[in-house]
This record gives structure tokens, C-alpha cells and sequence, in this order.
């Protein structure tokens, strides 16, 4: 018996919604600063996706859905403070046979990395968040921010050179040697 094309329509938009809500809620808090607004940023997504059916973005439902998330997150954004900073990254999960040193040494490098992350312009901050730690091409992110592929790398290519540069002046003398020496 073949399945009715609601219940292939529900069972499309649950399997979204189960797979997608979490990376965008978490997109929608680092444009927002709020996770409440978050939640109902991304709620709102999922709104006009059910309004807009599968039929004209399924092969591209990913990114239209951050561009859809972003643009309401944005509209959001326009009575609050314009630039908040990316204060939230995804959490490594712990090896039970990690080194108590070296957990704080990644700690200690990871608050840094965050602390250069939030003194990014927002476009870069925003960029470097959509490929890395919501594993966007390149193509898709400039369907999401509406800006070319090329502006795209350039950005994402900038941020980590700015960090990187930031990072080797941030650390400690006899680090900065060892690099030299290796």
C-alpha cells in the first residue's frame, strides 16, 4: 500500500526537524546572543518551511533553511545590540585516557581561540561559524549570507590568518621559540 503524501510530507519534514533544529538553534544563539530568541528564530524557520513544502528546495533544503534562519534571526537582530559575540563552541568530548595537563592546555587554547573568534568583524565571525562548526560549503554559505563564493573564502581565508597571527603572539616566549626551532 503506498503511503499517503501527507504522511511522506510528515514524515520528511520530522526527519528535518530532527536532524537540522540543533545545529540551527545554536546558529541562530551566536546571531542572536539569546537561546530563547534562538528557539523561536529557528522556530519560525520550520514555519515557512512548512508553508514552502519540499517540492522547490529539497535538493538544497540545508542551506536554505540557515538562509531563512538567518534572515529572521537578522530581522530579529534589528531592535537588539547588533554585534554579539560568538561565546559558545562545540564541546569536545572527553577521552577518558586524556592527560589532566593536556585538558587544561586545550581548554586554556580553546577560551583563546574564542576570546580571538569574538574580535572578528561579524561577516567573518559568522562565515567561519557556518563552515566549521556547521560544515557549510563554501557555495552553501553564500546561499545563506547572500554573498559570493569568492567573498566567501576570502573571509573565512582573513579570520583564520587574523587568529592564527593573533594566536603566535599570544603565547608564551618559550613557545614561540620551540615553533621557530621545530
Amino acid at each position: 500500500m503506498m503511503a499517503k503524501p501527507e504522511s511522506s510530507w510528515g514524515d520528511w519534514l520530522r526527519s528535518i526537524l530532527e536532524r537540522h533544529e540543533p545545529s540551527l538553534v545554536r546558529y541562530a544563539y551566536r546571531l542572536t546572543g539569546d537561546v530563547e530568541v534562538a528557539r523561536d528564530v529557528v522556530q519560525d524557520t520550520f514555519l515557512v518551511l512548512c508553508r514552502q513544502g519540499p517540492g522547490s528546495i529539497e535538493d538544497h533544503v540545508v542551506p536554505w533553511l540557515f538562509r531563512v534562519c538567518r534572515n529572521r534571526a537578522l530581522d530579529v537582530m534589528k531592535t537588539r545590540h547588533p554585534d554579539s559575540p560568538i561565546t559558545e563552541m562545540e564541546h569536545r568530548v572527553r577521552d577518558e585516557h586524556d592527560d589532566p595537563g593536556d585538558l587544561l592546555e586545550r581548554k586554556e587554547k580553546m577560551s583563546l581561540i574564542l576570546d580571538l573568534l569574538g574580535t572578528l568583524p561579524r561577516n567573518q565571525r559568522e562565515t567561519i561559524a557556518l563552515k566549521f562548526q556547521h560544515g557549510l560549503s563554501y557555495k552553501e554559505i553564500s546561499s545563506v549570507t547572500g554573498l559570493s563564493v569568492t567573498n566567501v573564502g576570502f573571509l573565512i581565508h582573513t579570520g583564520l590568518k587574523t587568529i592564527k597571527e593573533r594566536l603566535s603572539l599570544e603565547a608564551p616566549p618559550k613557545e614561540r621559540v620551540l615553533r621557530r626551532v621545530k
